[in-house]
């Protein structure tokens, strides 16, 4: 199989997951309890009322009828209107993305920065004091919720000391970049985006931090021990080129399938660390929509986490296949 029949197949794969997250999503209206003419009737509307609304929103169509309008909407880029919110779903989830894409991203950076360097060090230095160090972070990272940890650092680093904003997100990577054209001044506007990102981006970043470190340090001291890195040394390469060159190069294959599966978790499982530093992204619009009750917005808001978990699948997969072909020609 070519890369590219391997690429159109993952793509096929993608739609039919979609397909089925979107199926699964319009499913689960009609299963939970209540009726979404109720968050649109008045309290006191009398039946008549009621049929009126639910012939308005299609409620009074056969069930098929109403997933095929579902379908054909969204294809059309349309996620309904949100009657308690009165605004269009679409542009309203939308607006939320780029905070979570932010964060996700941000403690994505912060994963990879802390962890590839730590398990190489610590595969280097197996059975000493850094190797040590190193498996007590990981496992400490991995055994600590991030909810527990996000509040701690609030109460510590934002509220005793005062380094970081406690919540919110008064800056965003945009006014970064803007600020290296614009009138403001870079340095201050760095600073203050860092002041709001740093801690929600360690809180969500810290699991996936310990779990590329230990996955890290386990794939160089396999790599390390095959014969081609003896065979290195023995040509006379120098140490470090041995370990970063080769060693560790071959080792970031399968790491790299875990950062992109983990970065599609991060973009769907950031709703808790989102509540804690009322970040304004989608985890956050997620547990306002159930709190209220409002369908169209929370089915809107699987529908894009979900997509985004696959388009990021898709992403990494074709990284892998054209970093390993045997995976595409398998």
């Amino acid at each position: 199989m070519s890369f590219g029949q391997f690429a159109i197949k993952r793509v096929l794969q993608g739609v039919g997951v979609v397909w089925g997250v979107v199926t699964v999503v319009f499913a689960l209206r009609f299963v939970t309890p209540g009726s979404a003419i109720n968050a649109v009737a008045p309290l006191d509307a009398d039946q008549e009322t009621r049929r009126a609304i639910a012939a308005e929103l299609g409620l009074d169509q056969p069930l098929y009828v109403q997933y095929g309008q579902y379908i054909f909407d969204l294809l059309q880029g349309d996620m309904g209107f949100s009657y308690i919110r009165g605004q269009a779903v679409t542009s309203l989830v939308f607006s939320k993305v780029p905070a979570t894409v932010e964060l996700a991203v941000a403690a994505t950076v912060v994963a990879i920065i802390l962890s590839i360097p730590l398990g190489v060090l610590s595969a280097t230095r197996r059975n000493q004091p850094i190797d040590y160090g190193a498996t007590l972070f990981s496992l400490g990272g991995i055994s600590t919720p991030n909810f527990w940890l996000g509040i701690m650092m609030i109460l510590v680093l934002a509220v005793e000391f005062g380094i970081f904003h406690t919540s919110g997100r008064g800056v965003n990577v945009g006014d970064v970049v803007l600020s290296l054209v614009g009138t403001e001044p870079f340095l201050d506007t760095l600073l203050s985006w860092l002041s709001y990102i740093t801690l929600p981006a360690i809180a969500l970043g810290t699991y996936f931090t310990a779990l590329i470190t230990r996955l890290t340090r386990s794939g160089m001291l396999d790599e390390l021990s095959k014969p081609y890195v003896k065979a290195t040394r023995a040509k006379g390469l120098p140490e470090t080129l041995v370990r970063y060159k080769h060693a560790l190069r071959n080792t970031l294959i399968p790491v790299i399938t875990v950062l992109g599966l983990q970065l599609g978790t991060l973009i769907g499982g950031a709703v808790i660390t989102e509540a804690v530093f009322s970040w304004p992204g989608l985890g956050t619009l997620v547990i306002h929509s159930i709190n209220l009750r409002d369908w169209p917005v929370l089915q809107g808001s699987l529908i894009v986490i979900g997509t985004s978990f696959v388009l990021v699948n898709i992403v990494v997969d074709m990284i892998y296949a054209y970093l390993d072909p045997r995976v595409a020609y398998d």
